[in-house]
Order: C-alpha cells, then sequence, then structure tokens
C-alpha cells in the first residue's frame, strides 16, 4: 500500500480508526498488549501526518486527560517502535504511525515534506531487494531499512507555482 500523501481533505477520522484497528490486530496477532497509555501514545501520532516529537506528545496529552511524564512516553514509544506500530524520523528525533504493515524485503521510504511537514510512508520491494544485494555484497548485516527524502509534497509544489505564476516568476 503506497498511498503517499493523504488529501488535504480526507476522512482523518477514519485514518486514526484504521490505525487504531490495525495496532489491536497486530497486538493481538502477537500476545502483547496495548496498554491505555501506549494506545493514547499512538492515537496522538495517528492523528498527526507530521512526526512529534516525544515532549509534543506529551502535550498533546495533557489536553486529553491527566498528564503523563516524558519517561513513560519514551517507554510507551520503544513499545511501539519494537511492535513495528510507530516509525522513528531520525533527521528529526520524532515519531509518526505507521500506516501498514511492512514485508521483510520491502525498503520503507519516508517523504519529508520541507513546507507543510507532512510526511508520506512508502515501501519499495525492489528498493529493498537492491540494498539487501549491496549489504550482503560487501558482508554488512542491516538492522534498519527506512530512507527518509525532504522535498515538497504535490499540494506545496501546486501552491508554490501558483505563488510564483502570481509574482509574475516563471521557472
Amino acid at each position: 500500500m503506497n498511498a503517499g500523501f493523504p488529501s488535504l481533505d480526507h476522512d482523518h477520522k477514519r485514518c486514526v480508526a484504521d490505525a487504531m484497528a490495525r495496532a489491536d490486530e497486530a497486538c493481538d496477532a502477537r500476545g502483547v498488549r496495548l496498554t491505555p497509555l501506549r494506545r493514547r501514545v499512538l492515537q496522538a501520532l495517528a492523528e498527526s501526518h507530521s512526526p512529534l516529537g516525544a515532549y509534543e506528545i506529551v502535550e498533546r496529552l495533557k489536553k486529553t486527560r491527566e498528564p503523563v511524564p516524558a519517561m513513560s512516553v519514551y517507554r510507551a514509544l520503544d513499545f511501539l517502535l519494537a511492535e513495528g506500530l510507530a516509525h522513528r524520523i531520525e533527521s528529526q528525533n520524532a515519531f509518526l504511525a505507521c500506516i501498514h504493515g511492512h514485508e521483510t524485503d520491502e525498503i520503507v521510504l519516508f517523504l519529508l515534506c520541507e513546507r507543510c511537514k507532512r510526511v508520506a510512508e512508502v515501501t519499495s520491494g525492489a528498493l529493498g531487494r537492491d540494498l539487501s544485494q549491496a549489504t550482503r555484497g560487501v558482508g554488512f548485516s542491516a538492522k534498519a531499512r527506512v530512507l527518509e527524502v525532504s522535498g515538497l509534497c504535490n499540494a506545496c509544489k501546486k501552491t508554490e507555482a501558483r505563488v510564483k505564476q502570481s509574482q509574475g516568476i516563471s521557472r
């Protein structure tokens, strides 16, 4: 599933509900618990299409119920990362809910929009196989198969083009 960036008018409640249902199914299948705190942290991530830092999550959780210590949020994030329910965006030291499971031969690509800060999660089996071949060729065992690519999403490119056009600037 490579949906890319969700449209700006997509059904976000459905998006969050799908992420939570996927987490419930994954935890049930693995025999692990999605505790109330883990669920709240995952929901905070799922409600944002932009990566959130741990302290941003703490602030969001303060607004919904009782405050949660940062260490508890970090422990919940460790669980979500270990279970493949969230990803860490290394370049931003922030986290994002995983929108779908990944096959073992896939590489996860995060397309990071520099303007609106949204992130698209896409996968590539072909790139993953090429990466595996390249790493095996030098005797390297890859731990994380993630690639971050920054640029502009389609919506921001269109906005930029309209602004340039209105200012009479050509490419």
